[in-house]
């Protein structure tokens, strides 16, 4: 296992810092490293500049337009983005959907759907989990009848992140009750516009809305925008799936996050803690070994070699440090974490907050928004029965 970059890797990573730093606005950039509220046309204006340069689709092949860049360059990549205080890229289009109409949608269909994807347009939601239905995916009940040259679709999804600004959404869907349950489910491409479409945001302990219920009453879907073949779905869906649960690991923005923990505790007065400073210690450890994972799948992949299907086990550590910085930053500044004061999320904002630091004004907002990082994706006790059987054998 080689874990030192080349030098042509290294002028690969200078280059994407230079562009991301005369290209990144400052606005954006700053709410990132201060964790204040993000709005749609920040995460959509990232996303469109992205997008110009043929970056948005950054793990895309060069036949579908994207840049053809080795693992390693998009790890680097990824790294020098989130360093730098770049938005996360909204990863329904681009990271989740597009392999897999790349994979296994037709001509016509990479054609309809892939450029609007990689210019940022057309924002993507996903409709996987239903109220009875999440890490126990199979058992979805959204029901898409067969009627000619169309689907007629009846049900409700939920969680369904930022549905709330969904153009187009990929859903999973029942097409047969018969057989296994994992057998008889599609995967359909729906437009949030057509009739019969709703959409009701879910309010957050934060003020937010970040998840959302989405209901299909009679819907119509042109069976053009079934994605491969009928019943086949569950294959589709654990394609997607390994993309999903490598992102939600998000090393990256772990190493951006512990910064900022080393920031809140200097200014707290708790860096001379050595009780303390052994926590962030601690945690520093478990980022680099998180890093040293995702370096080791890398340099696999690029000696050839298969990786490790280990995408459960960087799901799982990766979100239970995303709590643990989370927590720490709560207890580096003790009482003052705890008032929630709505308005201090907005860049700008000029009030006062009790204990003087506004930077501890979206403390406990993140700590009770990163919670359900064990739980979404497949919840980890699963992911450790995934990792337990495919792994370990």
């Amino acid at each position: 296992m080689d874990l030192a970059f080349t030098p042509q890797e290294q002028a690969f990573r200078e280059e994407i810092r230079a562009w991301v730093k005369d290209n990144l606005p400052a606005d954006i950039a700053h709410k990132v490293h201060n964790a204040l509220r993000l709005s749609r046309d920040d995460m959509q204006r990232w996303a469109r500049i992205l997008g110009k340069k043929g970056w948005l689709g950054y793990g895309w092949p060069q036949p579908f337009g994207g840049p053809g860049w080795t693992a390693v360059q998009k790890h680097l990549f990824e790294e020098e983005c989130a360093l730098a205080g770049a938005p996360r890229i909204v990863p329904f289009g681009p990271v989740m959907v597009a392999p897999v109409i790349m994979a296994f949608g037709n001509k016509a269909q990479q054609e309809r759907f892939l450029p609007g994807i990689a210019s940022g347009d057309v924002w993507w939601s996903q409709g996987y989990s239903e109220p009875g239905s999440g890490s126990d995916l199979a058992s979805v009940k959204t029901r898409a009848e067969r009627q000619g040259d169309h689907f007629l679709v009846n049900g409700q999804k939920t969680w369904t992140t930022l549905g709330q600004y969904g153009e187009w959404i990929f859903c999973l869907v029942r097409t047969s009750t018969e057989g296994k349950p994992q057998t008889g489910i599609s995967f359909l491409l729906i437009d949030m516009k057509s009739p019969g479409v709703s959409v009701r945001p879910i309010k957050l302990l934060d003020g937010e809305c970040e998840v959302n219920e989405v209901f299909f009453d009679n819907v119509k879907v042109p069976a053009e925008n079934l994605i491969g073949e009928e019943n086949k779905g569950w294959t589709y869906a654990k394609h997607l799936l390994s993309h999903e649960r490598t992102n939600i690991a998000d090393v990256n923005r772990a190493k951006r996050e512990l910064e900022r923990l080393k920031r809140i505790a200097k200014a707290e007065g708790v860096w001379n803690d050595t009780r303390f400073r052994d926590q962030i210690a601690l945690l520093e450890v478990d980022v680099v070994a998180l890093e040293m994972l995702v370096l080791r799948v890398l340099s696999a992949e690029k000696s050839g070699k298969n990786s490790l299907d280990i995408a459960g086990l960087l799901k799982i550590k990766g979100s239970e440090i995303q709590q643990r910085y989370a927590e720490l930053m709560m207890l580096a500044a003790g009482p003052f974490a705890v008032p929630f004061i709505e308005e201090a999320m907005e860049a700008g904002w000029q009030g006062n907050f009790p204990g003087g630091e506004v930077a501890n004004a979206p403390l406990a907002s993140t700590y009770f928004n990163l919670r359900k990082t064990t739980i979404y994706g497949g919840s980890n006790e699963v992911q450790r029965n995934i990792v337990a059987q495919t792994v370990l054998g």
